[in-house]
């Protein structure tokens, strides 16, 4: 497979396609038509909830114009509503409270939804009309239309000044937005997509996007992998038979949508979300691939877990910052000192040359340049050269001189780089613990460590009260052993020296910044092996190498544990150890609260 095809996350654009809106109408289909809509609210000026009651239950259907975040799904979540109801949310109301939902389409795969609602007029006969959700980035809406057409009213006003292709105001007849000669996937035919598609001047990516309906960057590229295809490669490159097998895959994807084959699932960069989609992501091997029963719990999972991760990576961004900056400050200072400390090394060479002077150096010319003579040291001739403006003994003290110089270089750089060694380390570990921090408390520990040493000012007066703690991770393994994961330098030096007992179990993360994992042993002669290998899987997953295919993982008993007098917080020595090879996973692993 073309490895080139692996396209960047970041550039391709949001799921939010007309595959995904197809699952989304599948499931409400199943689940709300023949509902009844007991209550209308408007809890954001571009968005409404509907509370619909069907079978004795009670779900409530959000319908998301935002022009950053455009929404349809179920939740059990009710909102927050104004005292006063919007001009928009009175005409609902007025219309179809309720009213019966009679039917939920999507045409031609296009990101809208149109339900169709029953309900009784004044006069008391059965009207129809006509919620259409158009799900369109910015230009999202939803609009209200009766059976003639024509728009009652709609969420945001879109006049001829705003747009010039179609205006969205009451009493204008409803039309849909323009195709831009877009083809429906279910009327694709393979002389279109030959003539029409394959033959635009772009890449095979850019080429379906723009020519089929509802389809996404997202999709198109998993049709061309899925192809064989690199979706970079432009459609000139293909050959007869490669254009036969992306069509094949076009078929195949139609025949899935129409059948309802919906695997709906979220794509993970370690812990962050990426992208979801409603079809099974091959493209990206490198990723983390989660499924679920529903596209809605993939909607709002995926939104609160981005928002979740985005709002901690912008809370943790200074922090991250300062970390960064030290790391590149000590890892300069560290690789200076090891050049220097290496060229100390030539040390022994200049003590030699001084004492060979001294030896042989009575019986030389006056300026002379070099003296050859034989280094007792190896039994070998040697050349040493001589400054001619100085004598013999001169020549013998500045070596000497030089070697001393070295001495002392060498005495004094041997104790900073082990400071510098041990800054860096302490640094990384402060990086590891603010990359594996999920909750804002978990920051004030590591802010008051950065405080502690000196990477930050400390704005607190002398003796004021100390940031309150948060609590370990707490697990409990298949056995019934309690397990404990430290966040963070502070928690594991305490987890470590002050709660767990000389026999309890400590491990880590070998040779990598990573958490402390202890667990308890209570009165067990020894702990079971699935036991050994969930704390182990817990320890390569709170590490730096959460990333890794495999991370290796040292264990030990606590009372063989030491920490040096003035070592760094986090930091232990141990000189004999058990190691396992961990996949960094913990599903399966139950934590306590």
């Amino acid at each position: 497979m073309n490895e080139k095809n692996h396209m960047n996350m970041e550039v391709i654009t949001m799921a939010f396609d007309g595959f995904v809106i197809s699952n989304i109408v599948s499931e409400l289909n199943h689940q709300i038509i023949g509902g009844r809509i007991y209550k209308i609210y408007q809890p954001e000026v571009d968005e409404i909830t509907l509370v619909i009651k069907k079978d004795r239950k009670t779900m409530r259907l959000h319908l998301s114009a935002s022009a950053s975040l455009p929404l349809v799904y179920l939740s059990q979540e009710s909102k927050t509503n104004p005292m006063q109801a919007p001009n928009f949310c009175m005409l609902l109301r007025k219309h179809i409270s309720n009213g019966r939902i009679l039917s939920i389409r999507q045409p031609n795969f296009e990101r809208i939804i149109e339900f169709t609602i029953e309900h009784l007029n004044e006069l008391g006969d059965l009207c129809q009309k006509r919620l259409i959700v158009e799900i369109m980035g910015k230009h999202s809406n939803l609009i209200f239309v009766d059976s003639e057409n024509m728009i009652l009213d709609s969420i945001k006003h879109i006049s001829a000044n705003i747009s010039s292709v179609r205006e969205v105001l009451p009493g204008r007849t409803y039309t849909f937005p323009p195709s831009k000669g877009k083809h429906p996937l279910s009327e694709l035919c393979v002389e279109d997509f030959s003539e029409k598609i394959i033959k635009k001047p772009s890449n095979l990516c850019k080429a379906l996007y723009t020519s089929i309906t509802g389809m996404s960057p997202l999709i198109a590229n998993e049709l061309c992998y899925r192809a064989g295809l690199d979706g970079n490669a432009s459609t000139d490159s293909l050959t007869e038979e490669s254009a036969a097998g992306l069509y094949g895959q076009l078929i195949k994807l139609k025949e899935e949508i129409e059948d309802q084959h919906y695997t709906p699932n979220i794509l993970y960069s370690g812990e962050e979300p990426k992208e979801f989609s409603c079809i099974p992501l091959t493209s990206f091997p490198d990723y983390t691939v989660k499924t679920y029963d529903s596209i809605f719990e993939v909607l709002t999972g995926y939104y609160s877990e981005k928002e979740k991760y985005t709002r901690m990576k912008q809370k943790t961004s200074d922090l991250r910052k300062i970390v960064q900056t030290a790391l590149e400050r000590t890892s300069k200072k560290y690789d200076l000192q090891i050049k220097q400390l290496k060229d100390t090394q030539k040390r022994e060479k200049y003590k030699v040359y001084g004492e060979l002077i001294q030896a042989y150096g009575y019986n030389l010319e006056p300026e002379a340049k070099s003296l050859t003579c034989m280094n007792y040291y190896t039994n070998e001739e040697i050349t040493i050269p001589l400054d001619p403006s100085k004598t013999p003994l001169e020549n013998s003290k500045k070596y000497f001189a030089r070697y001393n110089k070295l001495k002392r270089t060498y005495e004094a750089l041997s104790e900073l780089t082990v400071e510098t060694k041990a800054d860096l380390d302490h640094l990384d570990s402060i990086a590891t613990s603010l990359a594996l921090s999920d909750q804002e408390k978990d920051l004030a520990s590591i802010k008051q460590e950065l405080s502690d040493y000196g990477y930050i000012k400390s704005h607190g007066k002398k003796g004021s009260r100390r940031p309150a703690k948060s609590k370990p991770l707490h697990f409990l393994s298949s056995d019934g052993f309690h397990i404990y994961v430290g966040k963070n330098n502070y928690q594991n030096d305490e987890l470590t020296f002050k709660f767990a007992n000389g026999g309890d179990w400590w491990f880590h993360a070998k040779n990598m910044p990573g958490s402390h994992v202890i667990v308890r042993k209570e009165q067990a002669d020894t702990l079971p092996d699935a036991t050994f290998e969930e704390a182990g899987r817990l320890a390569a997953y709170y590490s730096k190498g959460r990333q890794d295919p495999k991370v290796e993982i040292d264990y030990i008993q606590r009372k063989e544990l030491k920490k040096p007098p003035k070592a760094k917080p986090g930091f232990v020595i141990y000189h004999t150890n058990y190691s396992m090879m961990c996949t960094p996973n913990i599903d399966g692993i139950e934590e306590l609260s």
